[in-house]
């Protein structure tokens, strides 16, 4: 084992520098997770642009990794020996509350970090906090009695498996919060990332009719759309959507539309709203914004449409998740497009954002590359 260990450190907005910590001692409930991959998503570029805290952080909350050192106990309690592949979920649960014994632990307050200063989540903690690795861009991670580690199967590269936070949303949105299920007709709102993982999980469920949208930007991940099961794409810019559906479905709308964009304002919903059917749709949302200036309240009453908020994922989702990208049955390689080393790992960032390297969809950050 090295003594130090290097991580890039976000400092400030859109700031990071490579730091060095001390390696941890590991007692027995405890271990060490060598990473291997920690993924990068658009939750990424919003806290590396707006950082909900000042404090130096490492940030990277979709870790796979090998279990570098181990504790008895730790081995005892949850089953992984050193050598292990695993997948580290972001939640460091309190393991005590009715949540987390429910597998909610997405909703434990030791998880919460926006009202709860004391709350640890990967690549969201400070990395003043002793043992300092609270997240995956850096070479090892601190993984206490009450971290949440799931098997990544056998077969599933690290690579591949960087996906499963991703695709462990898709199951958690789609499938037990919206309803998707056999012949249900979706909206899909965002080719990103996570409007792929959920074109995935929807054609998984038996949905008979998938559309993703999309912006002129967007074309590569719109043919990528159509090879995991999108029935149709369209380019927002180049015609309307709402026409488009109608068409599509002959007038009769769609059961569920799913919002997977990102800083795409009230659009989104708006579009949801008009383009599910007559009555008793779903509409799944993930924006925070602040204010929603003219809300079709009278439009969604009149049309009974339940709104159900996107807010992370559960244990079984994970698990359910770890299972499709182990049965091979997409072709998700073409959804982690690229990697990067721990010095680029800003360029990273804004590449999913769009602003670096052109057309990536899932960045791979590897710090030992």
């Amino acid at each position: 084992m090295p003594e130090q260990v290097l991580a890039a450190v976000r400092t400030g907005p859109s700031k990071m520098e490579i730091r060095e910590f001390p390696m941890p001692d590991v007692p027995e409930d405890a271990a060490l997770l060598k990473m291997e991959v920690a993924g990068i998503c658009g939750t990424d570029v919003k806290l590396f642009k707006s950082p909900p805290t000042n404090a130096p952080t490492i940030m990277g909350h979709e870790n796979i990794g090998y279990i570098a050192k181990a504790g008895r106990e730790f081995t005892r309690r949850k089953g992984f020996k050193e050598g292990d592949l695993v997948f580290v979920e972001h939640y460091v649960m309190c393991g005590k509350c009715q949540w987390c014994h429910q597998g909610q632990y997405r909703h434990c307050e030791n998880t919460d970090w926006r009202n709860n200063p004391d709350g640890i989540r990967y690549g969201y903690t400070s990395a003043e906090r002793a043992p300092h690795l609270w997240g995956g861009f850096a070479q090892y991670v601190y993984l206490p009695w009450n971290a949440v580690v799931h098997r990544v199967p056998k077969g599933v590269t690290p690579e591949l498996a960087g996906l499963v936070t991703p695709m462990a949303n898709g199951v958690e949105w789609s499938l037990f919060d919206a309803g998707v299920g056999y012949n249900s007709t979706v909206l899909i709102q965002g080719p990103g990332q996570q409007g792929l993982s959920q074109t995935v999980v929807c054609k998984q469920a038996g949905a008979s009719l998938i559309i993703v949208t999309g912006t002129s930007k967007d074309a590569a991940r719109l043919e990528v759309a159509k090879t995991l099961g999108a029935d149709y794409v369209i380019d927002v810019q180049q015609e309307d959507p709402l026409a488009r559906i109608m068409e599509i479905t002959g007038g009769r709308g769609v059961d569920i539309s799913l919002d997977c964009t990102a800083g795409a304002g009230t659009i989104p919903i708006l579009l949801g709203v008009e383009a599910l059917k007559r009555k008793a749709g779903t509409i799944l949302v993930q924006g925070e914004m602040k204010e929603f200036p003219n809300f079709p309240l009278e439009k969604v009453t009149t049309k009974a449409i339940t709104i159900k908020s996107a807010r992370g994922h559960s244990y079984l989702a994970c698990e359910l998740a770890l299972d499709q990208i182990a049965s091979n049955r997409f072709p998700l390689e073409k959804i982690t497009t690229h990697r990067f080393g721990l010095k680029d790992a800003d360029l990273a960032i804004k590449s999913v954002g769009g602003q670096g390297v052109p057309d990536v969809i899932h960045a791979s950050l590897m710090p030992w590359m």
